[in-house]
């Protein structure tokens, strides 16, 4: 199995309303058979009614799930920005944007469904342009 993901699909009550949020966010997407398709960097992110996808994966329901959705951003002024806009658009902040244990600066937010996202600002992880994120190679540190 190659070590890649192609699309991250999100069960959502309301797709419209799930829409209507990361449009406000600033997110651009195309709506087709009542899915929802953001092109988010060299994946996607995809909106999917809850029951329709409970149904296509053939088990009874599915939550949000234990998993987080992380958006590392370029300075600790904008992970505030990402935040805020959020809470405006409806997000619930779970955690405030604060310095991190990695000198970083991190805050999480729920969406209207409770998916879980981490803007953070890393100093140690590198942003190309394009927003395509690079990991450290860790071995040479240790």
């Amino acid at each position: 199995m190659e070590q890649r993901i192609s699309l991250i699909t999100l069960g959502v009550a309301d797709v419209a309303r799930a829409k209507a949020f990361y449009e406000q966010l600033g997110w651009r997407g195309q709506e087709v058979e009542e899915t929802v398709f953001f092109q988010a960097g060299g994946l996607a992110l995809v909106l999917w009614g809850r029951d329709k996808l409970a149904a296509d994966a053939g088990v009874e329901e599915v939550g949000t799930g234990a998993m987080t959705l992380a958006q590392n951003v370029r300075s600790r002024a904008e992970v505030d920005e990402v935040i805020t806009t959020a809470a405006k658009a409806g997000a619930t902040v779970t955690k405030p944007a604060e310095e991190t244990f990695y000198g970083g600066y991190a805050g999480y937010f729920a969406d209207p469904d409770g998916h879980l996202w981490e803007i953070a600002w890393n100093p140690g992880f590198t942003l190309a342009e394009d927003g395509t994120l690079t990991v450290p190679d860790f071995s040479a540190t240790n």
